[in-house]
């Protein structure tokens, strides 16, 4: 059996840099609790070693409030400014692990909010990247996530439209929706803001995933750019497997298959695709 593992699979430059600073937090302030915004990155293996090592997580504005003392560290998908007013009110140390990408994004849509544009996110509205962005875009923003509400779509007093997207996005169907939107002749400002190594993840799995029999997609389940990959492979490739660990594949699954495909999501650790990857060479 012949497998192709992806380049690309495996944590981008944001989800590595934002992990690396709370490691770095627990060797450098032991005796200091440390708090996550959230999950640190949307993978089950690595919340719960981090858990193991004694890192809280704080899912809401009102349990941030409730605390008076340690570390908060806003994880990479990025918070709305109250988060940071609330964490500097109680004197709490932040330590800011939002992808640079994403930051790039939250400065854009303040800028053209402060213009008087209506802000559009092309995304997940229940995505919590999103939910950070519209938190700097203000109440003038709609977020769009299909073709429905792309259609739907329209303002009684027209005014100038930016256009951004959450940075994990399917490519293709970003410039799909976005056409629909640009049919309505609104004054359109248009600003691609997936990141190149989404851009690279999914087009390398593309590729991928047409010239094998079966194509694994590792990733957790929440996980937004894995689910991505999985629909991307699954028009490629008719026997596409999306599995968190090597415990979610039915190995046997694979016996008549002569070429499989591996990718991973960017929140999935090179251990867990090294594990899968020589399992499946093994079987």
């Amino acid at each position: 059996m012949e497998v192709i593992v992806a380049e690309t699979a495996g944590f981008c430059f944001g989800v590595k840099r934002a992990v690396d600073k709370v490691y770095e937090q627990i060797k450098e302030s032991p005796n200091e609790k440390i708090y996550t915004y959230g999950p640190i990155i949307h993978n089950e293996e690595v919340v719960g070693d981090l858990e193991k090592k004694g890192v809280s997580i704080i899912n809401s504005k009102e349990e941030l409030k409730m605390l008076k003392k340690g570390i908060i560290i806003i994880r990479s998908h990025g918070v709305d400014k109250e988060v940071y007013d609330i964490a500097n009110s109680n004197n709490l140390k932040i330590v800011d692990a939002t992808c640079p990408f994403v930051l790039k994004i939250h400065k854009i849509v303040e800028k053209e909010k402060n213009n008087g544009s209506h802000i559009i996110i092309i995304g997940n509205s229940n995505h919590p990247e999103v939910q950070g962005i519209k938190g700097w875009s203000g109440e003038d923003t709609t977020v769009i996530g299909n073709e429905e509400e792309a259609r739907n779509f329209s303002m009684e007093k027209p005014k100038k439209i930016c256009i951004v997207s959450q940075t994990t996005f399917n490519y293709n169907k970003f410039k799909y929706l976005v056409e629909i939107i640009s049919k309505k002749r609104y004054d359109i400002n248009v600003l691609d803001t997936i990141c190149n190594a989404t851009h690279e993840r999914q087009a390398e799995a593309k590729k991928i995933a047409a010239n094998v029999d079966s194509m694994i997609v590792i990733g957790g389940k929440n996980s937004s750019n894995t689910q991505k990959l999985y629909e991307i492979c699954s028009k490629e490739c008719s026997s596409t497997y999306y599995i968190q660990t090597l415990e979610d594949m039915n190995l046997c699954e694979l016996q008549s298959s002569s070429c499989v495909g591996i990718t991973a999501g960017a929140s999935t650790p090179n251990y867990i695709i090294e594990e899968v990857h020589n399992n499946v060479r093994k079987f």
